[in-house]
């Protein structure tokens, strides 16, 4: 009896919780309002070639964000701050190379930051373009990003869903440490594929 006193509790506060979507010109997006990161369901990734043949991939387990979301979906923006000691390629040797001086150099530069300066629409996707700090310096990164819908969650609260891609040349963020190949080549591809996938709950 409790556990479906429980359960009837729980789907009657998602019955009458709040929507946190809206339609915009036939499209859905989030109403606006304050939203922030559910790490435990968002991964922030990276990919790179390795030897030239390859790809590795990586990913930073710690990290914090905000995302507001505009009356007029243009306005919106996104802020990020990632522990680069964080960094994780399932080789504790490369994760300890790139915690050091010959990349990230954690010791004098702990975090990286995205700061969002425009949104534009895109189809059903949106363009956000922003400032990337790496290492100490500050450059373009261009996000493509997907809304990917709202849902309700068991407990009674809700969350929004969003993917995005972009691409860097690490070299342009002082991280220029690579080895050259006999058989050509380098041993660290220079572009670096950005890829997130994010949860958002309503900022409390």
């Amino acid at each position: 009896m409790i556990d479906y006193q429980m359960k009837e509790a729980a789907m009657s506060e998602i019955s009458t919780a709040t929507p946190i979507t809206r339609t915009v010109d036939g499209v859905e997006l989030p109403v606006p309002g304050t939203y922030t990161l559910d790490t435990s369901h968002s991964s922030v990734n990276f990919v790179v070639k390795h030897l030239m043949v390859s790809k590795t991939r990586g990913t930073f387990t710690g990290f914090a964000g905000t995302v507001v979301i505009g009356e007029d979906p243009a306005d919106s923006s996104v802020e990020v701050t990632v522990d680069v000691a964080s960094v994780h390629t399932r080789d504790e040797k490369r994760d300890g190379h790139l915690r050091s001086a010959d990349f990230f150099h954690v010791e004098e530069h702990p975090t990286m930051t995205y700061k969002s300066t425009s949104v534009k629409p895109a189809g059903n996707e949106w363009l956000v373009d922003g400032d990337l700090t790496v290492h100490g310096v500050t450059g373009p990164l261009q996000l493509r990003v997907a809304f990917e819908g709202a849902a309700s969650t068991p407990w009674g609260g809700q969350a929004l869903g969003f993917s995005a891609t972009g691409e860097v040349n690490r070299e342009d963020f002082g991280l220029t440490w690579n080895q050259a190949l006999e058989t050509g080549g380098v041993l660290v591809g220079k572009k670096a594929t950005i890829e997130i996938e994010a949860e958002a709950v309503p900022a409390t």
